[in-house]
């Protein structure tokens, strides 16, 4: 192949090239900014309080201590050793987690040994524990008790860099926080339209949230509630563009290749 054909061979890459580029849309900056009617002068708002109640189906972890630690291991499960997924799914190296704990019953209750059922549904984690603390001083002296909720879980979807399923250990998650552990919304996700989605009480609720603007702060869904689904939608130019890719990329491809011959024979 002669010079002259190279040189038109990476000319007709290079106009290919910007042609898909130029396809694939772009997005305002004004659309990546969070916040974005906050002041520089300090600002306070009033968050929406949040704590989190135990409801029919939570795995809860129930740590029991006493003065008789002898005793108190009567009470604790014996913890739980992860699971090994079987090659024809997994790596056999990736542990699937398993946990040992106290499911809620869909009477709201759990049954712990000797004390039997201890009504929890709709308690908080400390509310759980400390009735549990009570009916305890019959056998133990001075038992405190730790409840924590280990199937706390929300997803995130959508134009996210990491769209995933993660479980909260501290119980507490607000709505950029989660968006963090997802790794921040694409170019192409929108801010000014984030969808929740909530199932509480047998019904389901959802609403769409401005990240672009500071009332979102006062908003009952800036905290999450265990099993919200999060979902981010990706900006007209996102859908706009791949649309057009998916049309004209095959024919951008037929003339490129097309030129490449012509140029070839020179």
């Amino acid at each position: 192949m002669s010079s002259f054909s190279v040189e038109v061979s990476k000319r007709v890459f290079i106009t290919g090239l910007f042609l898909l580029v130029w396809l694939s849309g772009c997005v305002s900056p004004k659309q990546l900014v969070y916040f974005q009617d906050i002041s520089s002068t300090p600002d306070s708002i009033r968050l929406a309080p949040f704590s989190a109640t135990i409801r029919p189906g939570d795995l809860l972890s129930v740590q029991v201590s006493s003065l008789n630690p002898e005793a108190s291991a009567f009470f604790n499960p014996h913890p739980a050793q992860p699971l090994t997924a079987a090659p024809s799914t997994l790596n056999s190296t990736t542990p699937l987690p398993a946990y040992n704990g106290y499911l809620v019953a869909p009477d709201n209750t759990i049954t712990l040994p000797l004390i039997g059922k201890v009504a929890v549904a709709g308690l908080t984690n400390v509310q759980a524990a400390s009735q549990i603390q009570t009916r305890l001083k019959d056998y133990l002296k001075e038992p405190t008790v730790s409840l924590r909720n280990l199937n706390f879980r929300i997803t995130v979807l959508g134009e996210v860099a990491r769209p995933s399923l993660f479980n909260i250990s501290n119980e507490q998650i607000s709505l950029p926080e989660a968006l963090g552990l997802a790794g921040d919304l694409t170019v192409y996700g929108r801010r000014d339209n984030v969808l929740v989605i909530r199932e509480e009480n047998g019904k389901r609720t959802s609403v769409r949230l401005d990240l672009t603007r500071r009332d979102v702060f006062q908003s009952p869904y800036y905290y999450l509630h265990p099993n919200d689904v999060v979902y981010v939608e990706p900006v007209k130019a996102r859908v706009a563009s791949v649309d057009r890719v998916y049309q004209i990329t095959p024919i951008v491809l037929s003339a490129l290749s097309f030129l490449a011959i012509i140029a070839s024979r020179w």
